[in-house]
This record gives C-alpha cells, sequence and structure tokens, in this order.
C-alpha cells in the first residue's frame, strides 16, 4: 500500500476498526495513481471510508479554504457521511448543507470555509449560487451513490454544481449498482472502474430470499401475521408510496404493532425522531418508502419486508443492503399477492415461507425515547446526559440506552419502566444551567 499523508492505524482505532477490507484497500491504491475512480461494491461493504480516505490524503492543513465536496442524494446519506468523517478525527472542519432546516444556519458554519463540504445537490447549488461557498479551490469532488444523484431531478442541479468548480481535478463516483453511460458534465468516462459487485448482481450469501403468498389484494394481514412470526425482530417495511406507509403504519398500530414510519414528506425533524426510535429499539418495526433504502446505516436490521414489490433490480438491490451488511446475516422477504408474480429480474432461489394460523403479537419494546431541547450547540454531549439522568434522574447505567446528540436537540433511549417517574424527577432541572424542554418523543 502507498504511503499517505495520515496515521491509518490512528484513524481505523478511532472508527473502531481492525483493517480495512479488499475493496478499502483498492480504493486507496488506485486513488494514489489516478484522478478518477469508480467504486461499485455492495451497500454495507464500507464504500464511505473507501472515498473519505483517499479525500483526507489530498487535504492540506495550511489551505484555510474549502478543498473537497462531496455531493449524496439524501440528507440522510450526507448526515452519514459526516458523522463517519468526524469520527475519523483528522482536525480537519467539515461540515453538511441539506434541505430540511434553516439554510443560514449552514451559512454561519461556511463563513469560516470547511475543508470539506458535505451536501445534497440542491442544497449545495444554492449555497454556490448565493456566494456561500468558495469554489475556485475545491479540486475534489465525490459523487456517492451517483446513479441516484444523477437521476431526474437531481442531474440539472449536479451538473450546475461540477461547472461551478473550476479548479476540479479528481472526480471519485461509488454505488452499489452499475451504470455504465455517465452524463458527460461529470467527466468520468475515463475512470478507473472498482467491480466489488457480487457476480451476476445475486444477492450475498449472508442474505436469504423468502416468499410469501397473501390470499388477499389488501396484504396487511399477511404483513401482520409475519411480523408476529418474526417477533421483536428489527425490520424494515417498504411500501411504494407515501400514502401506502402512514396507511400501513395505521393499520399494524391498530393491530398492536409497535411501528413508526418514514417518508420524504415528513418534517426534517418528525424524520429525525423516526429514526431515533429506530435505531435504540423503541421501535423495531419502520414503515418507509424507498427514501431509507439508501445511506441509512442502522446496524443489526434483521429483516427487510417488501410489502409492495420492487419495481426495479436497483430497488430491490438497495432495499436489500440494509441489511446482511458487513458480513452480518439478514433477510428479505417478498409479500406477493394475488395478482402479483415473482419479479423477472430476481434470479437467485427464493424459499417459501408458510406463516402459522395462529400468531401472537410481540412484546412491546422496553425502550421509550425521550427528547431533549439541548444539543451540540449548546454544549451538550452524550457525557453530559448520561451524568444529568444518572443524578437527577435516578436512572441506573443499564436503564440509559443508545444517546443521539443533534445540533440543537437530543435523543437517548431510557427502560420505559423508569421513564414516567424520571421524567418527573427531571421536569424542573437544568442542563448545562440552562432549563430545556424535555419530554417523550413523539
Amino acid at each position: 500500500m502507498s504511503t499517505f499523508s495520515y496515521s491509518l492505524e490512528t484513524i481505523l482505532g478511532n472508527l473502531k476498526i481492525d483493517a480495512l477490507n479488499e475493496m478499502q484497500q483498492a480504493a486507496l491504491e488506485a486513488a494514489s495513481q489516478h484522478d478518477k475512480i469508480m467504486i461499485l461494491s455492495a451497500t454495507g461493504s464500507g464504500k464511505t471510508l473507501a472515498f473519505l480516505l483517499p479525500v483526507l490524503d489530498r487535504l492540506e492543513k495550511e489551505n484555510r479554504k474549502t478543498q473537497a465536496l462531496i455531493i449524496a442524494p439524501s440528507r440522510e446519506l450526507a448526515l452519514q457521511i459526516e458523522q463517519v468523517f468526524k469520527w475519523m478525527g483528522t482536525g480537519f472542519k467539515v461540515t453538511c448543507c441539506y434541505g430540511g432546516h434553516k439554510r443560514e444556519i449552514e451559512e454561519n458554519n461556511l463563513v469560516q470555509p470547511p475543508a470539506l463540504i458535505v451536501g445534497t445537490p440542491g442544497r449545495l447549488a444554492d449555497h454556490i449560487r448565493r456566494g456561500s461557498i468558495t469554489t475556485d479551490t475545491i479540486k475534489t469532488v465525490v459523487l456517492d451513490e451517483f446513479d441516484k444523484s444523477l437521476e431526474l431531478g437531481f442531474q440539472e442541479e449536479v451538473a450546475f454544481v461540477i461547472g461551478s468548480l473550476p479548479q476540479l481535478d479528481r472526480r471519485i463516483l461509488t454505488s452499489a449498482t452499475d451504470m455504465r453511460e455517465l452524463p458527460a458534465f461529470i467527466g468520468a468516462d475515463d475512470a478507473v472502474r472498482l467491480d466489488y459487485l457480487p457476480e451476476g448482481d445475486t444477492p450475498s450469501e449472508v442474505l436469504a430470499l423468502q416468499a410469501v403468498a397473501a390470499p388477499d389484494k389488501d396484504k396487511v394481514d399477511t404483513l401482520f401475521r409475519l411480523l408476529c412470526f418474526h417477533g421483536n425482530r428489527s425490520s424494515i417495511i417498504f411500501c411504494n408510496h407515501r400514502e401506502s406507509v402512514e396507511r400501513t403504519s395505521q393499520l399494524l398500530a391498530d393491530k398492536g404493532i409497535v411501528n413508526t414510519y418514514y417518508h420524504g414528506a415528513m418534517e426534517q425533524r418528525d424524520r429525525e425522531v423516526a429514526l431515533a426510535k429506530f435505531r435504540n429499539g423503541s421501535v423495531n418495526f419502520l414503515v418507509t418508502t424507498d427514501l431509507a433504502a439508501r445511506g441509512l446505516d442502522i446496524p443489526h436490521i434483521r429483516y427487510i419486508i417488501h410489502y409492495h414489490l420492487p419495481a426495479t433490480e436497483d430497488t430491490f438491490t438497495h432495499r436489500n443492503g440494509r441489511t446482511a451488511r458487513m458480513d452480518a446475516t439478514g433477510t428479505a422477504v417478498l409479500i406477493i399477492g394475488p395478482d402479483e408474480k415473482m419479479p423477472a429480474f430476481i434470479k437467485a432461489p427464493v424459499e417459501a415461507l408458510d406463516l402459522p394460523d395462529t400468531v401472537e403479537v410481540p412484546d412491546k419494546p422496553k425502550w421509550t425515547t425521550l427528547f431533549i431541547g439541548a444539543g451540540k450547540k449548546d454544549k451538550v454531549n452524550k457525557v453530559d446526559i448520561v451524568g444529568f439522568l444518572s443524578n437527577r434522574g435516578q436512572l441506573k447505567q443499564e436503564d440509559i440506552g443508545l444517546i443521539e446528540v443533534k445540533d440543537f436537540f437530543s435523543f437517548v433511549a431510557v427502560r420505559k419502566s423508569k421513564a414516567s417517574h424520571t421524567l418527573q424527577l427531571i421536569k424542573e432541572q437544568k442542563i448545562k444551567n440552562k432549563k430545556v424542554k424535555i419530554d417523550v418523543a413523539k
């Protein structure tokens, strides 16, 4: 492996990774020799680190301007990339730009230009048009999940962003699905291809495929019985439309299944709440559109359920990529209605699943999520929250679960049996000498 300007050992230690995998090593080698590379690798295989390390190697400490730009198709993916870069502990400033919250917050963060900017196409283009982003020093651009970014609705903004980078001399593209023909404006037709996709696009050996027949056109009863059969195993349920997401979520709730839903028309904070609950185990079932098929890095998802059949092979691949990540195992289940057939693009063996006639509703989760109206911008961190809940809320360490600290608010999982008493104890208390709103996250 080539010699790089940072301590790889330190970064891997910060990320709690023992060693780079084969694809990540190949990406580093290729980036040391070529200015244009395309990384094709399965979802969950570690592509984020595979492009962040080459980006980092080109960043110069003495340069106080923005040097690299990463374009991601969704705000969730952009935020995840930003978080990984922060965990690497490089000392370089990074800022994330995305729609759904105040642009002024980002403009303040851009006054002193960060070395790296991560963002969605529309918001990045907006900042460039307004002059908030200095483009004449950006030499590296990454298009993560480039096939999605180049879909209709994104292409014009991506073209504008790339066309606004006069000093651009390095391009890195990544995806979990191939795209043979690239638009000319990307300037990467001659990119070196690193293809680590499974041969024939067949699912990984760690991903099992199953199908269950639904006797009725409305498949919600079959979905209900399937979730009861699986028990409290973390599952994502994919629907094709936002309206179906909310309807399915409500019908499951009416049957006693604790779940939450997630789609692109929701307010940003509502989306954050839904994902926080799913991550920390306050709910085990997430009903969603294909918005959740890309970029969400949530560990230990056991089942992917195709309530509505995927329209394309790419959609099928990206949905399934939420499970069986980084050598873990997972199962994708397709619910086939009476008028539906197995999609022709599914070539791998699919096991027929017979559900029992009698099922029991899974036990309700033992955790609940508290919303705390303070975050990083208030100088509040996870240690502060643990200390506050332990000292003022009388919680033991085992009663406190996953904590997520955002810029202006935080989420924390607490044992449901203790939540009501703890809320009574802390409702008039202050965190960091500041009284903040604390309540069960809705």
